[in-house]
This record gives C-alpha cells, sequence and structure tokens, in this order.
C-alpha cells in the first residue's frame, strides 16, 4: 500500500500553493485530490480577477513582477502610492469593524509582497497591472489604489493554468473527480490519510500529513441556509459548484473547531441575468462594481445602500450581501452617458436597459414602484453637494446633504442622457466561517489543542474577514497560509520518515 508524505485536499490557489510548498520543502510524494472533473478543475480560482493585495514601502519594490512595465505605461510609478503593512493592516481592521483575528492578519499582511514574489519565482505566475480592475486613467497617467497595483496574467484562469502547470513539473499527482469523504485517524489519534470517492469506488489514501485547501460551503444551499440565513440560501453563486463544505465537515466530525464568522459571506455584486451559478467562461466578468459612479436602488425604487461610502474595492463584498436582503434579492445600478466611459470592462458581458430620459429607463425596469424611483433619483439630482469636484481616482468628498442615504463621494448628477441600467444581484463568492488554524496553519481542535498532522488554508481559514473584504486579500490569504500548510506539512512528513 503506497503511503504519500502530503495529501492536499483541494486544486485551487490555495491548496497548489500547499502542495507545491510541500514539495519544494522536502515532501518527495504529494498527492492532490481534486473533486471536480478535469474540465472543471481549479477551485473558485477559475472565477477571481487574479487582484493581488501587496504591501509595500516604494513603488518599485514591485519591479521584479512588472518588468519593461514602463514602456508600455507612461510614468507608471507615479501613479503609485506606498502601501505600508500599518497601511494594509489598518485596512483590514477597518472593513471588518476590528475582528479580524490579530495573529492571522499579521501573518498575512507581514508576508504578503514575499508571497507574492514566491508565487511569481517559484511558481512561475507571471504579473502584470490590474488595469480593467483597479486602475483609473487620469490624463496620461493611471492612478492606482493603495496595494492593488498586479494581478495574474490572464486572471483567475491564468492562475490556475500556471498553479497546475507548476505542479506537473515538479512531478506533483493529481487525481481529479476525487472527492474526500473522510479523514483517517490512526491508534495514536493522528492524521493518517483521507477516504475517497473516485472513479472507480472508495478507497483509503494513507499520508502523513494532510491539508485541507478545499473551500468553504458556498455552494451548498443547505449549509448557507442554515449558517447564514434564507436570503443567503437563494444566493447566485460566483464560484464553483463543488465547494460544499466538505473539508469543514470532515474536520469538525474530528474535533476541529469552528471559528471566525459562519454567518459571513464574501457576496459581490454580479448580473441578475444569469443562472444559479454564473457562467465559467464568464470567469470573474459577471462583476458589477461600477456601482459608484451611479445609483442602486432596489426593487422598491429606493437606494439601500451609499454607493460612495468607499472606493468600490473596499465595499463591493458587503454590498453584495446587502442586495441579497432586499425584496426579490434584486436591484438596478443607474448610470448617464457622461460616466459610462469608467464603467468596468466587464460590463460589456451584458446588455444594458437603455432610455432617452429616466422617466422611460426607470418604466422598463422589473421594480414595483416605478413612480418611486423617479422621485428616488429626482430627490437625489436635486439634493445640495459639498462643493467639491468630482474625482474618479480617488474619494473626492462630491457629496449630497439632507438625503435618508447620502452618498459621500463621487455624487455626479444623472442628468446627461441617453441612460442606463444593469441588472445585480449578490453573487456569493466564499464563506467567512472556517476552521480555527495556528500561525504553522495547524488544525486547532475543540480542545485547543493542534490536531496532529492536519493542516488547513484559503476559504477554510475561520477568522480574518467579517462582514466585509478588502479586494485582492483572498488569493494573497490562500497562498500565504497554503505556503506555510505545505511547508509544515513537509517538516512533518520528513520528522516521521
Amino acid at each position: 500500500m503506497q503511503e504519500y508524505d502530503v495529501i492536499v485536499v483541494g486544486a485551487g490557489n490555495a491548496a497548489l500553493s500547499a502542495a507545491i510548498s510541500a514539495h519544494e520543502n522536502g515532501a518527495k510524494h504529494v498527492l492532490v485530490l481534486e473533486k471536480a472533473p478535469r474540465d472543471m478543475r481549479g477551485g473558485n480560482t477559475h472565477w477571481a480577477g487574479a487582484v493581488l493585495r501587496i504591501a509595500f514601502d516604494e513603488p518599485r519594490e514591485l519591479e521584479p513582477l512588472l518588468p519593461g512595465i514602463e514602456e508600455q505605461y507612461e510614468s507608471f510609478y507615479e501613479g503609485i502610492t506606498p502601501y505600508t503593512r500599518k497601511d494594509y493592516l489598518d485596512d483590514l481592521m477597518r472593513v471588518t469593524s476590528g475582528r479580524t483575528d490579530p495573529t492571522l492578519s499579521r501573518i498575512l499582511v507581514d508576508n504578503s509582497k514575499d508571497t507574492v514574489f514566491w508565487m511569481h519565482e517559484v511558481g512561475g505566475v507571471k504579473m502584470e497591472p490590474a488595469i480593467t480592475i483597479a486602475g483609473v486613467k487620469k490624463g496620461n497617467m493611471v492612478v492606482w489604489p493603495r496595494g492593488l497595483v498586479v494581478r495574474a496574467v490572464h486572471e483567475g484562469v491564468g492562475l490556475s493554468r500556471t498553479w497546475f502547470a507548476a505542479a506537473a513539473k515538479r512531478g506533483i499527482e493529481v487525481r481529479y473527480a476525487s472527492a474526500a469523504t473522510e479523514l483517517l485517524l490512526d491508534d495514536r489519534g493522528r492524521i493518517c490519510g483521507t477516504k475517497v470517492r473516485g472513479p472507480h469506488g472508495l478507497e483509503a489514501i494513507h499520508a502523513k500529513a494532510v491539508v485541507l485547501g478545499c473551500g468553504g460551503f458556498e455552494a451548498n444551499v443547505q449549509m448557507r441556509t442554515q449558517h447564514i440565513g434564507p436570503l443567503v440560501g437563494a444566493a447566485k453563486v460566483r464560484g464553483t459548484p463543488f465547494n460544499q463544505g466538505d473539508g469543514l465537515r470532515m474536520a469538525i466530525a474530528i474535533g476541529a473547531m469552528p471559528w471566525g464568522q459562519w454567518s459571513g459571506c464574501h457576496a459581490t455584486p454580479i448580473s441578475a441575468d444569469w443562472g444559479d451559478f454564473a457562467p465559467r467562461e464568464y470567469t470573474d466578468r459577471s462583476n458589477r462594481l461600477s456601482y459608484v459612479y451611479g445609483l442602486m436602488i432596489n426593487r422598491k425604487g429606493r437606494r439601500f445602500v451609499d454607493e460612495g461610502e468607499d472606493q468600490n474595492l473596499y465595499t463591493y463584498a458587503k454590498f453584495g450581501r446587502a442586495i441579497l436582503a432586499e425584496t426579490g434579492a434584486k436591484g438596478y445600478q443607474l448610470f448617464d452617458s457622461k460616466v459610462l466611459h469608467l464603467l468596468e470592462p466587464r460590463y460589456s458581458t451584458s446588455k444594458p436597459i437603455v432610455a432617452g430620459s429616466l422617466k422611460e429607463l426607470l418604466a422598463e425596469l422589473d421594480i414595483d414602484d416605478k413612480e418611486q424611483a423617479l422621485r428616488t433619483v429626482e430627490e437625489f439630482n436635486a439634493a445640495p453637494r459639498v462643493g467639491k469636484v468630482f474625482d474618479p481616482t480617488k474619494k473626492d468628498g462630491y457629496a449630497t446633504r439632507g438625503l435618508a442615504i447620502d452618498k459621500t463621494n463621487w455624487a455626479v448628477k444623472l442628468d446627461s442622457p441617453p441612460y442606463f441600467a444593469y441588472s445585480v444581484t449578490g453573487g456569493i463568492t466564499f464563506t467567512f466561517g472556517g476552521l480555527k488554524i495556528n500561525e504553522n496553519a495547524q488544525v486547532i481542535g475543540t480542545d485547543w489543542r493542534p490536531l496532529p498532522g492536519l493542516f488547513t488554508c484559503g476559504e477554510m481559514v475561520g477568522g480574518l474577514f467579517y462582514d466585509n473584504y478588502p479586494a485582492g486579500t483572498g488569493l494573497v490569504s490562500g497562498a500565504t497560509f497554503g505556503r506555510i500548510a505545505g511547508r509544515n506539512a513537509a517538516k512533518l512528513a520528513q520528522a516521521c520518515d
């Protein structure tokens, strides 16, 4: 009977980071178990925009990731603001209302740049500027939001393909259509492998260490309804249908401690025009994140968030959840012609409703109170403004005054026909509830001791995110804790020899 050094359950960014790290650190026999068939492989990574949030003190620290970039973009580094570790931690604390796990968040932030360089150098992940997601052109220069400059070439699709290619180059075995169903324990209570349901039936596969990197429960309607609520239970899924919470269930069954916000999730505004799962071929292009330049209304014809609360990359996760709480879990984003050029290219994947007047536009929408919708827009247009200038490259303070929900930045009027409307709903991407781990990515049991031989990474790490999420953190977190988990699993395997 063959025994592997390390089994990695899952095949997304975090899991493959763990597999490659384990091999890099001396685990000769590494097995990756991918529940999906080969043509659906890669977990949620396939759907990712693949922007990577990195802490750095000077913009030119990014040069090794972007060789020759100044030949393509004029004054490229002049548009980048330093993003220190303190800035990163402050953002995590702010968007999670101070609830992010202090130990895990520090590990994430302190390792963010080194992790991305490791992805580039060891994983072979090529990088490019995240121009269609984060950068805003101002004259001849691109202005970048802090910490969000680079992404993987070809976004999540490219990242996933590169990780699989790196694994193949190292001789790491990947088994497809192979679902881990149970963690195996030896007589000492150590994790010693997994039971697997594969193409040829059930089998037990043994290993000296196991890394769980198989995602949350976002695709499991029963678990979503139970832990997050009935509104999210009915949500569309922006990601793989295979993330059913299997790893969480298996770990909790042997005494792992649930940790983090099990009632929370990352739920991006996406087009409401598609089915229960965002189409795989559209990857991350189902997103609708340019609401900062317009208005969002619900089916009652009312606004329900401050669209200008912050840059969209700090608000989209919680605004997607907010849409789910509205009637029919649906809304519309409204824009006029003068901001149309600011909309992300991803809006091109659906056809907007267009009209020459606001009244005509609202009459075409699937909303219950069209008269109220018109009043909402007219009141917004008529509201007094703070006397500042609209600037799409930063929080501009151009705000309304006196509305039930004021728009606190980018409060440009909708007054330039024709007018455009895009349907939106909340597309759940990943869940915030997970397992408790320590600094070595070991899973902690309900007795507050590590479960020997068991590690986890990616969406299964509990405690990092609460209520909201800063864009670009998930993939960096996945690779950071995947790298740590793989390294420590390899060390454990060698100690067992």
